[in-house]
């Protein structure tokens, strides 16, 4: 082995000394000059990102919504009593993250991916809460349904998989029990749920929550969750949260369902950020960018085309009405973004129809491209005949003689009522419906009486064991053929011959 001289080496470290460049990293920091209600106004901190997450001493964190030339606007996402005038603020580099994949099933998480049901939370991934929207050319047309198991609602206004349907309506009118039931309905399906509750009361969700764990279907959802004791920031991060939890699923071809509960108190916290950032208010004191609020929000519910992996996310926001009043700032604006609207009237809640839908005033703009065929088969004048049965109640309400044409409409409307009445949690299958409506479409109904709600329960547990394989064929395909509907006529027509001797009753 060569021997190394002294020389050599006092060279070789010369030369790396040389080469040696200090690269100091600066960080710059800020100073709190004001605080107050969740909202702090920084001096300094240049060459920060809109969104971007600021720490300030102590550890708590804010959000930099207002970027101004000298200084920084920043809403708090914790407790806002421990940060004061003076102390110093650093940027951290990255935007609010959300942890996305698999592991999240079952669990609840808040707005920046805390673990909120008291178990750690190790994700491989994480998104960034705002992202854009996929391009037009990304997508391909909604044409596959997203059952909700509530009959009114699939067989006169389909949901398809990518499209946003909004529910509307006054408070304690039932809007969150369709969501719920929308999402136990795809137990047996396979998309994953997502539930955005923003701003609504502890009790509240846990009651929710605990409602999908007794179904089963917290297998195959999760809960984001900003309570009303939250500040307005994490409010306001929740429903961007979810949108990228479900992004995370889409991107690898699954199907989600994602509901905002709901996006009337999102704007509201919006509003109170805004104003507390001294930004101008414009109509009703909302800022003039509220409508961007949600349109960046929903536009991010896509049909993907194959080629970027085929998955979806369907939206369901909700939107809480005063009065019944659709023609309010926020309502319109939402309408004006999703594909239709499902309208919950306070006057049907209470007169006994549950669920409360106004099937006039609800409309899907995807429609029936995407409902199964077998319930495009039996749905066809549904919508015509229940407008037409309400018409005439009003009428013949003043006590005014009615011929026998239209004694038999108004007969037959009150049927079809009665059929779309549905409990909570008990959604049907496909099968079940289809097998309601072509009884109905046939006056398999006509002369049940009272006992229309029990006739058909009593018909449906009757076809389970009759008509199997049609059931089975029905379920699986979504197609009717003709000879499985002659069997299902057969059946039903064998039902009510038996149930006249009193065989069923």
């Amino acid at each position: 082995m060569p021997e190394i001289q002294i020389e050599e080496i006092g060279s070789f470290l010369k030369r790396r000394i040389e080469q040696f460049r200090v690269e100091p990293i600066v960080y710059r920091c800020g100073r709190v000059l004001s605080v107050g209600d969740g909202v702090v106004r920084v001096n300094g901190l240049p060459d920060r990102l809109y969104g971007e997450l600021l720490e300030f001493d102590g550890g708590v964190y804010g959000m930099a919504l207002d970027l101004e030339e000298d200084g920084v606007g920043a809403v708090l996402m914790d407790d806002a009593d421990t940060v004061n005038v003076g102390d110093s603020v650093k940027g951290t580099g990255v935007v609010a993250e959300v942890p996305v994949g698999d592991e999240l099933l079952g669990r609840v998480i808040d707005p920046i991916g805390r673990p909120l049901d008291g178990e750690p939370l190790s994700a491989r991934a994480h998104l960034p809460c705002e992202r854009p929207a996929p391009t037009i050319m990304q997508r391909r047309p909604v044409d596959k349904p997203l059952e909700t198991g509530i009959l009114a609602i699939d067989s006169m206004i389909p949901i398809g998989r990518g499209q946003r349907e909004l529910i509307i309506g006054d408070r304690q009118t039932g809007k969150t029990s369709i969501a719920i039931d929308t999402i136990i309905n795809q137990k047996n399906s396979d998309v994953i749920c997502v539930y955005c509750a923003i701003g609504q009361k502890a009790s509240s969700i846990a009651g929710i929550i605990e409602t999908l764990k007794q179904t089963g279907a917290m297998e195959y959802s999760l809960v984001v969750a900003s309570t009303a004791s939250d500040s307005p920031a994490m409010q306001y991060l929740a429903p961007y949260a979810a949108c990228a939890v479900a992004e995370g699923f889409m991107s690898k071809g699954r199907d989600v369902l994602v509901v905002y509960d709901d996006l009337s108190k999102h704007a509201v916290a919006y509003r109170t950020m805004s104003l507390l950032l001294h930004r101008p208010p414009g109509r009703e004191a909302y800022p003039g960018d509220v409508f961007y609020l949600h349109s960046r929000l929903l536009e991010r519910s896509a049909c993907m085309s194959r080629e970027f992996g085929g998955g979806s996310i369907t939206a369901i926001p909700i939107i809480e009405t005063m009065g019944g009043n659709i023609s309010a700032y926020i309502p319109t604006n939402v309408i004006s973004i999703t594909d239709g609207q499902i309208y919950l009237e306070t006057e049907l809640f209470h007169s006994g129809v549950r669920p409360a839908v106004n099937t006039g005033l609800s409309v899907s703009r995807v429609g029936r491209a995407a409902q199964q065929k077998a319930m495009r088969r039996v749905s066809g004048t549904l919508r015509i005949e229940l407008s037409q049965y309400r018409e005439m109640a009003v009428f013949t309400s003043f006590g005014s003689d009615v011929d026998d044409s239209t004694k038999k409409m108004l007969s037959r409307g009150s049927t079809l009522t009665e059929l779309l009445k549905q409990p909570k949690s008990s959604p049907y299958t496909l099968f079940e419906q289809v097998a309601l409506l072509e009884a109905y479409r046939n006056g398999i109904f006509e002369n049940a009486g009272a006992g229309i709600r029990q006739f058909a329960e009593d018909m449906l547990s009757f076809l389970r064991s009759s008509c199997a394989s049609v059931e089975n064929s029905v379920n699986t395909t979504g197609d009717l053929s003709d000879e499985n509907e002659k069997r299902l006529l057969d059946s039903l027509k064998q039902f009510k011959e038996s149930y006249a001797n009193g065989e069923h009753q």
